[in-house]
């Protein structure tokens, strides 16, 4: 039986999630929409079987997590655990971050992700936009994070 993406009854949670992303990973999804990680397409909030993933890279079958404080406890670790055993069944990679490695250092961030593109895709000739390139559009002008924290 294959893998079930973005099933309808989930439609109303990742709509949910995509219009209250915390901040991390709205900076993320700055870095990686568009086509902007070496030309691969990122899905935000994407559905796989029962579970949702912050970011995937449906052609390198690549989930990208950004963990904020719901995932501090002792229960939602063995949950992730479980939730991420499940989805790997499926050859889905996982890169996972906390917000506060984002926070702290998205460009960090940004560039491991680029790596592990690399990685999946054997891509060695490639031209990345400079990671301070994106960013400045995200934290550059002061007020576009102020209006991303709203």
């Amino acid at each position: 039986m294959g893998t079930t993406y973005n099933r309808k009854v989930q439609k109303e949670k990742r709509q949910y999630l995509r219009t209250h992303m915390t901040l991390a990973e709205k900076i993320l999804w700055y870095g990686l929409k568009g086509r902007q990680l070496l030309g691969f397409k990122f899905r935000r909030q994407h559905g796989i079987k029962q579970y949702v993933v912050d970011f995937y890279c449906p052609e390198l079958k690549l989930a990208v997590e950004a963990d904020g404080e719901s995932h501090g406890s002792d229960e939602a670790k063995r949950y992730d655990v479980q939730r991420q055993r499940e989805i790997e069944k499926e050859g889905i990679r996982f890169l996972r971050f906390t917000d506060e490695e984002v926070l702290a250092n998205a460009d960090k961030v940004v560039r491991r992700i680029e790596v592990e593109v690399m990685r999946l895709s054997d891509t060695k000739d490639h031209h990345p936009l400079p990671p301070s390139s994106w960013r400045r559009g995200v934290l550059g002008a002061g007020n576009r994070t102020r209006q991303m924290q709203q």
